[in-house]
């Protein structure tokens, strides 16, 4: 048993050392810094950034910080724990962050799964669009539906529609791409080229609008 444990740790250890490796040279190769240190969690920084919040005991890890198309970018490794003793888990999220040139609203954009079936039925119904796939495939909820409309329009939709499953979410200031795993450098390539494409599909008026309003 004791050697058991003991290499389960060896092997975890030496997985953590070849990642940080990993993601340490495909930064390195882009120009960006990084830092593989664990900090605690980053709620603080992003306040409308909801998912921070789950959980407890967050931290985060194998920090990545650059530009991109001159939008500053930060990747991490997120973790947080629910439950306790025998029901406790730890949950590992993927996390790509870029900052935006004007102020967001919260705002969170996932493909549906059952559960939310369930909680539909109980009245916590999420946003529909005029476009019936795209409302039966994708969960939206903000608490501004006239934001939500703006920025997911019949475009925006035929290309989430055809991207790759990852959960978007608005803060206050910054787009997220998250995934319910450690993302490997092509994940984050992937997640990388999702932020940029729904970004650059905001309308010309509402980033007028949004920055207009801030003044």
């Amino acid at each position: 048993m004791i050697l058991g444990f003991a290499g389960i740790a060896f092997w975890n250890w030496y997985d953590s050392k070849k990642r940080r490796e990993l993601l340490g040279a495909w930064a390195v190769g882009k120009g960006w810094r990084f830092q593989p240190g664990k900090v605690s969690g980053p709620a603080a920084e992003y306040p409308g950034l909801k998912f921070f919040d789950r959980g407890h005991s967050r931290s985060a890890c194998n920090i990545i910080s650059g530009e991109h198309n001159g939008r500053s970018v930060r990747l991490m490794d997120y973790r947080y724990v629910t439950g306790s003793g025998k029901s406790r888990t730890t949950h590992h999220v993927g996390v790509l962050i870029m900052r935006t040139d004007f102020p967001t609203i919260p705002l969170t954009i996932r493909r549906e799964n059952p559960f939310d079936k369930v909680t539909e039925f109980f009245g916590a119904d999420d946003i529909d669009f005029e476009s019936a796939e795209f409302s039966r495939k994708f969960y939206v909820k903000s608490n501004d539906r006239k934001w939500a409309y703006d920025v997911i329009h019949q475009r925006t939709m035929d290309f989430l529609l055809a991207s790759p499953s990852y959960e978007i979410a608005f803060g206050m200031q910054e787009i997220a791409i998250t995934k319910s795993r450690k993302l490997s450098p092509q994940g984050y390539d992937e997640a990388l080229a999702l932020a940029t494409g729904f970004y650059d599909l905001v309308p010309d008026y509402v980033i007028r609008q949004m920055n207009g309003a801030a003044d």
